[in-house]
């Protein structure tokens, strides 16, 4: 149902930065890239991640309640995943675990504009 998400940043290349290296680890490479804009997806696969500097020139601000999560082949990919976003200027919001009882293990972490994201398995 979800195409892509798009998350603000206030600064391009330092969101870019962490969202390469993100995207690498999901084998996910860039699929568009213009002025103020970059999007990694994969024609035809799963929803896509887009960055964009807000289009009314106000400042990007976190939306409170909003998550994007990313789905991770196993357990290991979401430690990976948690891993690389900490590396890349990402900050803890709990680290990877089992959550509840169903089988759902995720790490929580944000970007370096606060967006907050997580790695999951189901």
């Amino acid at each position: 149902m979800i195409g892509y998400v798009t998350l603000g940043t206030n600064d391009l290349a330092r969101a870019a930065k962490f969202y390469d290296a993100i995207a690498a680890e999901l084998d996910t490479p860039r699929m568009m890239e213009v002025a103020g804009f970059i999007a990694w997806a994969n024609p035809g696969g799963a929803a896509g991640i887009g960055l964009t500097k807000p289009f009314d020139r106000n400042p990007a601000t976190v939306g409170n309640g909003v998550m994007v999560a990313l789905e991770a082949k196993d357990k290991e990919q979401v430690h990976r995943l948690y891993d690389i976003a900490l590396a890349n200027g990402g900050t803890c919001e709990g680290p990877p675990g089992p959550r509840g009882d169903e089988g759902f293990y995720a790490g929580y972490f944000r970007d370096p504009d606060g967006n907050k994201l997580n790695a999951f398995i189901m």
